[in-house]
């Protein structure tokens, strides 16, 4: 008799090589069975500690007890009602982000992923301006439909094979200190950045055809830059970039999918400038994995927008209801703001040590815990070729972590908010022995 395990990983592999579409990527060939945590187990039962979050999405971990608690308790009473009813929950979660979220935005719409919400939002500006057209950020990510698509830069090869695009765009620089777009020096500019706006409204489109600026307050996809920081003075590009917004009458949409729902540190990353968005765009950390997103704005603008001008057959599901009323409440109940912050300071100063060792990581950023690591040549070009093999390494050493940024030459520390002091200096351990892998 064989005493050979099987290795049921690859079975499933080959097998969902048949049957499931490839185009929905996946960064690791494994197969997961179950999570808990910071940590995941594959069918083989071996362990991984996972520093992704799904993107950014278990914010309290992998399986969060009360979010399991309150996913069972809702399965039994109800699953789904569409837009023939209201329900308990739908109302419970738009009251609780109504006091969590910036300034005076109070009324939600929620629906089912962040591209989804990107159009609504879109959508909303357009209707209630009356303008046709929107401005965005070179590197952005916005997600996979067709006007989201047409708002997202970080990579060519997502709009690629899509054209034509949905028209009325234009995309300007972001403010990306450490590689900026109009070569000034960090710490030493005038914010020169900015002026770029304003060039954009002399050359390409009145100020007054414009609905929408859509902006990630952080950037996710496109390399986990943090809008300025390098600029020090008083005027930072957030705030003079409402005042303009309110200047013009133009809406401003914050795409808080990745940074929302504590990742930075706070509860939204508009929060560390103090300003309040027109409209702003939440997905990912809100549920702990059941589908959902939305857009939350004021209510007296959402009174412009007449019922039946826009829906969502799923939007608002009970399930998916209670487990992001209960993630909410743990971040709540745990003090996980508070613990994203520190942790996430904890974690740049360690990487910032390593950096003084390893010449190869030229820059080291981001709120919260939403930490990117920029890998360079000794030119200090993008160096993509030794930040894939440092997730290789990483993984081998039984640690996920993912890259991004145009040229794949970021790695992104994604833990949960949650995350132990013990799981970080572990992480921390795997990440500086693959470092020295990849020197």
């Amino acid at each position: 008799m064989s005493t050979v395990k099987e290795d049921r990983n690859n079975v499933l592999l080959e097998k969902g090589a048949r049957y499931v579409s490839a185009t929905n990527a996946r960064a690791f060939d494994i197969v997961a069975s179950r999570g808990q945590g910071s940590w995941l187990w594959d069918v083989n039962g071996t362990k991984y500690l996972d520093f992704t979050s799904g993107i950014a999405v278990n914010n309290v971990g992998h399986c969060h007890p009360k979010v399991v608690a309150a996913v069972k308790e809702q399965v039994e009473k109800l699953i789904h009602t569409a837009m023939v009813t209201s329900h308990e929950k739908l109302i419970e979660l738009c009251e609780k982000i109504a006091q969590i979220a910036p300034g005076r935005l109070d009324t939600t719409f929620l629906n089912n992923s962040g591209g989804e919400a990107i159009d609504c939002a879109v959508k909303f500006a357009r209707y209630v301006t009356k303008r046709p057209n929107t401005l965005c950020f070179t590197g952005s990510f916005h997600g996979r439909t067709l006007l989201a698509t047409a708002l997202t830069s970080s990579k060519s090869k997502y709009r690629d094979g899509y054209e034509p695009l949905p028209s009325g765009i234009q995309s300007m620089p972001y403010p990306y200190c450490y590689r900026c777009p109009v070569g000034q020096t960090p710490g030493q500019c005038k914010l020169e950045c900015f002026d770029v706006v304003e060039h954009y409204f002399k050359h390409f489109v009145k100020p007054e055809s414009v609905a929408a600026i859509v902006m990630e307050p952080q950037l996710g996809e496109g390399g986990y830059v943090v809008p300025g920081s390098g600029y020090t003075g008083a005027d930072n590009y957030m705030r003079r970039l409402r005042e303009l917004c309110d200047k013009y009458g133009i809406m401003l949409i914050l795409d808080e999918v990745q940074s929302g729902f504590g990742r930075t540190g706070k509860w939204f990353a508009a929060n560390h400038w103090d300003i309040e968005p027109d409209i702003m765009v939440c997905a990912k950390g809100i549920a702990s994995g059941f589908p959902m997103a939305g857009i939350v704005s004021r209510h007296e603008l959402f009174q412009k927008w007449p019922p039946g001008k826009h829906g969502s057959t799923y939007g608002g599901n009970p399930i998916a209801c209670a487990a992001a009323l209960a993630s909410i409440g743990v971040i709540e109940e745990e003090n996980l703001l508070e613990n994203a912050e520190k942790s996430g300071i904890y974690l740049r100063h360690r990487v910032e040590e390593m950096q003084k060792q390893f010449g190869f990581i030229g820059d080291v950023r981001g709120l919260g815990l939403m930490i990117g690591i920029e890998l360079v040549t000794e030119d200090g070009s993008p160096d993509s070729k030794r930040l894939e093999k440092l997730v290789e390494e990483c993984f081998k050493r039984k640690m996920l972590m993912l890259d991004c940024g145009t040229d794949d030459h970021i790695i992104r520390f994604l833990p949960p908010l949650n995350v132990s002091r013990e799981e970080l200096d572990l992480g921390l351990s795997i990440f500086e022995e693959s470092l020295k892998a990849v020197q």
